[in-house]
């Protein structure tokens, strides 16, 4: 009996040992995605709607992206540039759908920080409700059509 309970004392020594040699590992994002800060980001090249997109993105564990400073958008920005090739428009993850003025990140994230184009957001012909990036000569936001196609770009926390 003493021996019984000193083996599965042991082994769960062993198995507590071996685990805390993980615990420190950092995850990494997966292929194809890019690291930056503490998100994997990934560029979608297929022109859809910002809801095709924002599915597309779920489908694959995110959302499309959220933007929380000057810094994260030019590394969003560089995702899309090296994928693409070009500075495209592509959509992320804000959206005023819900309630005219109040805008909001798919994900969740306090939306604190903004890029808007000057003049922008104008909601013309009363039907732009998503945030498409790389608007204009300066590259900054648009509020878009949400129905009009654009490529994206999906994020994921790392945890």
């Amino acid at each position: 009996m003493k021996t019984l309970i000193l083996a599965a004392l042991l082994c769960a020594l062993l198995a507590l040992t071996s685990a805390q040699g993980q615990c420190g590992d950092k995850p990494a994002c997966p292929s194809g995605w890019t690291e930056y800060k503490d998100r994997c980001f990934f560029y979608v090249p297929k022109v859809t709607s910002w809801p095709d997109a924002q599915k597309n993105c779920q489908s694959l564990g995110a959302n499309l992206a959220s933007v929380r400073d000057k810094d994260e958008y030019g590394a969003i920005q560089n995702v899309i540039l090296s994928a693409s090739k070009d500075s495209k428009k592509a959509w992320i993850g804000g959206s005023d759908a819900q309630q005219k003025g109040s805008w909001f990140w798919a994900d969740g994230t306090p939306f604190r920080y903004t890029n808007w184009s000057p003049g922008q957001p104008d909601n013309k012909d009363g039907n732009q409700n998503c945030i498409q990036m790389n608007f204009g000569a300066k590259k900054l936001w648009d509020d878009g059509d949400c129905n009009r196609g654009n490529p994206s770009v999906c994020s994921k926390r790392l945890f």
